[in-house]
């Protein structure tokens, strides 16, 4: 970013704070927390903190999705639905295989979690590998920074995604059965979508069975103009081979990046009359999906078409035991097992490379009672995993990696402060098998880490607090970063890992502003975090990896992980306010913006800008809610990246106008709902800085969304 640009971002930033702050100034006046309570709405409840609070009252940024917020952004992919948040852009490799990121931070250093429970998959191995989460199924998603991160692991600096379901009942139905079913049609990508569920409570045993299932199918994505980014349109034009030069005109739809999707589930509930309950799923998950192609644009180099079936049958325990004493206020147990497997087919239809993944989560919870002003949870979690590559693009051995923590996070609550503070100490045994294909010995590491955080917040005014956490990381590497040595095609590098390596280390801080009032709220978030020894991976000389290689040639560039001093800082805005009322339709105006910064600033690889990270965003709407009927309009304007690493190319600007209108037709029935969007409305042509893929796959263009809701 130049210093005009960093200036006007910077600027801009400002004016969004001002623009949001001034209504709320305007309107401070005293209010009695009888008038505050009246602000409190479940939207504003975390409840992955597992002390339900008020995001107001935490020690970090948040989001939460849910409601008609969480129905308009709703795709088939967790990275696409969580894209309009806050602090939160998608690796997008192509529609299908799109995975959260948090900050800048991706792959293990945020945690994927289906109510409080890992995903069992290997998304964070390679940016082609889907993540096996249904968020067509889900109730609310959850962001979540800062102490509350650390019960769920210390490898989650970025953050934590949790996408809370009802697939084990925790509640009876009102009238004994309950049922939700959604019909998507998006034009883009010919989407064809259906999910449902319902539950039953079997006569008055306090038995609840519930059964759920989704189906979604899409042809090819439908981009906004050329399929191939203007740099190498002009090196496609350039080429003396007609069928390369026929590259730089491709556009409309992206090649081989259909897809086909389903799942089913069932579980069933014991629900006792003291609050207690148990409960059990067993649930599959079929993915079918294409990869868009990195078109080659030289004559010798075949390109590639992937496409991924994969599949995972997953079974989950949730129980919850009230206790209810003067320290012990209940227990909760929560486990996971799941099998995973994805296969990799060649344009003729044969396996070429297979993943396979087992793994076992159990989280047990202690949660105390509270005594005055203090509060909190301690506990204890163990994952068990076994990895597995098969086929010709084994870059891998065949891998475990446990591990076993102790967490607890303490909160005092002294009525205009709070103090929290959070802790989780955890042993990790990663392991490799002897490979003579790989060329490698058996490897044993063992890891002990400690994470911790403290922080405090001060209320200024009613409803006003201001807040800062300080926190230090510590994370063992993965098994990706330790034990890879081979040609992945899917990130088109030969990727040599270091057994090695030590722990990543860093130190975070993080300062927050929090406000509302009766007709506005605005949240403010800035951070900074640098870390001693970060690993990354950077392009090296062909002859370390040709070493490893027997001296073969490689298929691809070498890329190398190594650790080194890593800087990141940013910051978070959002708001919204209540502009005044027509009639029974009262209109609001939202807005939000994010900025991230992070540069390797030594070691023995390349310095200069962490690759991948998002450029700064401003998206703002307006909308109108006469009860039964409510539209939106949105901008969201994503600046241009031009500060780029090593093999890394710039991004262009680009700016997306979404609106969308929401009917209840039935006083009686909430539940029945048609809802219409339009994306993009003008069909530009848009990338995203983060996406490996983005100079050969553009985002969506113009989709006109359908969704009906029925209920009972």
């Amino acid at each position: 970013m130049t210093k005009q640009h960093r200036s006007f971002a910077l600027a801009g930033t400002a004016t969004l704070t001002l623009l949001l702050a001034a209504p709320a100034l305007a309107q401070s006046r005293a209010q009695s927390a009888d008038q505050a309570s009246e602000h409190d709405h479940p939207d504003d409840i975390i409840v992955t903190a597992v002390i339900p609070r008020s995001h107001v009252d935490l020690l970090a940024g948040t989001s939460v999705l849910t409601g008609e917020d969480l129905a308009r952004d709703l795709r088939p992919n967790l990275g696409e639905t969580l894209a309009r948040q806050p602090g939160v852009t998608a690796s997008s490799f192509g529609p299908n295989a799109s995975r959260p990121i948090l900050r800048g931070f991706s792959g293990d250093r945020i945690r994927l979690l289906t109510d409080g429970i890992g995903s069992f998959d290997v998304s964070a191995t390679s940016a082609d590998h889907a993540v096996a989460i249904n968020p067509l199924l889900a109730d609310r998603i959850e962001v979540l920074h800062g102490p509350s991160a650390l019960l769920y692991g210390s490898s989650a600096v970025g953050g934590v995604v949790n996408v809370i379901d009802s697939r084990i009942p925790t509640r009876r139905p009102e009238n004994g059965i309950a049922g939700d079913i959604d019909a998507t049609y998006g034009s883009a990508s010919d989407e064809r979508t259906v999910a449902g569920k319902v539950d039953y409570a079997i006569g008055g045993s306090g038995f609840v069975a519930h059964v759920d299932g989704s189906y979604s199918r899409t042809g090819d994505l439908r981009t906004g103009g050329y399929i191939l980014s203007p740099a190498l349109r002009a090196q496609a034009a350039a080429s003396s081979d007609p069928d390369i030069a026929d590259l730089a005109n491709l556009s409309g739809k992206l090649p081989n990046s259909a897809s086909e999707s389903w799942s089913y589930g069932g579980s069933l509930a014991w629900l006792a009359p003291s609050g207690g309950s148990i409960g059990v799923s067993v649930s599959r998950l079929h993915n079918f999906y294409g990869v868009p192609e990195r078109f080659s644009l030289d004559p010798a180099i075949e390109t590639e078409a992937p496409r991924i079936r994969m599949d995972q049958t997953r079974a989950d325990l949730r129980v919850k035991v009230p206790v209810e004493g003067s320290f012990l206020n209940e227990i909760n147990l929560r486990g996971g097992w799941a099998d995973y497997r994805h296969d990799e087919l060649d344009a003729d239809g044969n396996v070429g490379t297979s993943f396979l993944a087992k793994g076992l989560e159990t989280r047990l919870e202690l949660v105390q009672t509270r005594r005055g002003g203090w509060d909190g949870v301690s506990g204890a979690q163990l994952v068990f995993r076994k990895g597995q590559i098969l086929g010709s693009e084994k870059f891998q051995p065949n891998n475990e990696a446990n591990s076993a923590g102790l967490f607890t996070m303490q909160s005092l609550d002294l009525g205009n402060a709070r103090i929290e503070a959070g802790a989780r100490y955890e042993h990790a045994d990663i392991s490799a098998m002897a490979d003579s294909l790989l060329g490698n010995p058996a490897y044993d590491r063992k890891y002990d880490t400690f994470s911790g955080s403290i922080g405090a917040n001060y209320s200024i005014a009613p409803d006003w607090r201001i807040g800062v956490n300080v926190s230090r990381s510590e994370r063992a590497p993965t098994v990706d970063e330790l034990f890879s040595r081979g040609n992945h095609a899917g990130t088109q590098a030969f990727e040599l890992g270091n057994p090695d390596f030590g722990t990543e280390r860093g130190w975070g801080v993080e300062a927050l502003l929090h406000g509302r009032g009766r007709d506005y709220h605005i949240s403010v978030s800035a951070f900074y975090n640098r870390f001693s020894s970060f690993i990354y991976d950077h392009v090296v000389a062909d002859a370390a990896c040709l070493a490893v290689n027997g001296g073969e040639p490689l298929d691809f560039p070498c890329f190398q992980f190594s650790q080194a001093p890593v800087r990141y800082y940013g910051a978070e805005i959002e708001g919204a306010v209540t502009l005044g009322k027509i009639g029974k339709t009262e209109i609001k105006a939202d807005a939000l913006a994010d900025y991230t910064n992070a540069t390797i600033i030594g070691g023995s690889g390349i310095g200069g800008p962490v690759p991948r990270i998002p450029p700064l965003r401003i998206l703002g709407g307006l909308s109108a809610d006469a009860g039964r009927l409510n539209g939106r309009i949105e901008v969201e304007h994503d600046f241009a990246q031009n500060r780029v690493n090593v093999r890394e190319t710039p991004t262009a600007a680009f700016t997306l106008v979404n609106a969308s209108i929401g009917w209840r037709p039935l006083p009686d029935n909430q539940k029945v709902r048609l809802l219409v969007s339009a994306n993009n409305i003008f069909d530009v042509t848009a990338r995203r800085h983060a996406s490996i893929l983005k100079d050969y796959a553009p985002l969506a263009g113009r989709d006109v969304r359908v969704t009906l809701s029925l209920g009972i």
